[in-house]
């Protein structure tokens, strides 16, 4: 994936992007569709190996929006409550009292959310699909805007709980750091040489602003073509012989809502088709599980994903 240029960008968001790169070097283009992610009201699951940049991204992030940022490391104590917020009895009016916890923020980090059991789990997923949470029979609305970014090692199993699909269908993207280049670690070793450039970042928009950059989202064109070639893409993963569960309907919509973003990103106001292809791959590989059979002939959701793009018809526009 190449990095945006700058003079494509649509302004206000290429100021959000720059700023969170003076934090995580090199790692543009998924700053990029972080930001799309947010601009969709859509949350992230990132799956890579510890010390890759994973915490400060989302706190610069928190910090360039005037946030307010919340980190949960979850564990297998950690109790729905811990995440949610508990009712506690004040003796002196003798009523309950509601203690918020930590998802009441806008921007959330949720390490590890493999580490803890399900019923954990699904606290903070019911919490990012309806966007409020319910103690003792009273509903209680999340932050506005609102952003989860949930966390988990690809290379440890033991100990883990891994979220079942239908709780995976709910990321809007999975997303990967990576390791750094040569270059960009020298570049990385300089910047923090002196000072934690996090502690100096400043807000480049309020929460308030990148509440109406999420409502502009939804004005981007889409046309008919570009819908019928999404719901095409969907089918085919549905119906693919090396395939075992295909993507779901809000997984359509979910490409639908990213393609949008995208384009609003980097200054137009419409969709074309390779925003569709560029995003098929960090929107529908977490929603599909291949087949034991074809896993031993080698086949990955990547190749069946490349596959299904060749072979589907591409529209003009």
């Amino acid at each position: 994936m190449n990095p945006i240029k700058l003079e494509q960008v649509n302004p206000a968001i290429a100021s959000l992007i720059d700023n969170i790169e003076k934090v995580l070097i090199g790692k543009r283009s998924v700053i990029e569709l972080m930001v799309a992610a947010i601009l969709a009201n859509g949350h992230v699951l990132l799956e890579d190996v510890p010390g890759v940049g994973k915490t400060m991204m989302v706190r610069a992030l928190s910090r360039s929006i005037s946030g307010e940022f919340k980190r949960i490391q979850f564990t297998p104590d950690l109790l729905p409550t811990d995440v949610t917020g508990v009712a506690i009895f004040n003796q002196k009016s003798l009523e309950f009292e509601f203690r918020q916890g930590p998802i009441f923020a806008n921007v959330i980090l949720a390490d590890e959310i493999n580490r803890t059991s399900p019923k954990t789990q699904s606290a903070l997923l019911e919490a990012m699909e309806e966007r409020s949470v319910t103690i003792d029979g009273a509903t209680y609305r999340l932050a506005e805007p609102f952003f989860v970014m949930a966390t988990q090692n690809p290379l440890e199993y033991e100990g883990t709980f891994p979220l079942p699909e239908a709780q995976l269908d709910r990321f809007f993207m999975q997303l990967s750091l990576g390791y750094p280049t040569v270059e960009e670690e020298m570049r990385m070793l300089s910047r923090f040489s002196a000072a934690n450039p996090l502690e100096e970042l400043q807000p480049v928009m309020t929460t308030a602003e990148l509440a109406e950059l999420q409502r502009q989202v939804s004005t981007i064109k889409v046309s008919e073509g570009i819908k019928e070639y999404i719901v095409r893409l969907c089918h085919r993963t549905r119906e693919h012989h090396h395939i075992y569960l295909g993507v779901s309907p809000r997984g359509s919509l979910a490409l639908f809502r990213a393609v949008q973003a995208l384009a609003f990103v980097r200054g137009r106001d419409y969709v074309i088709p390779d925003d569709v292809k560029e995003l098929v791959p960090v929107v529908f590989a977490h929603r599909m599980i291949v087949k034991p059979e074809a896993r031993l002939e080698g086949a990955t959701v990547d190749r069946v994903l490349a596959m299904i793009l060749s072979e589907t018809r591409v529209p003009v526009r």
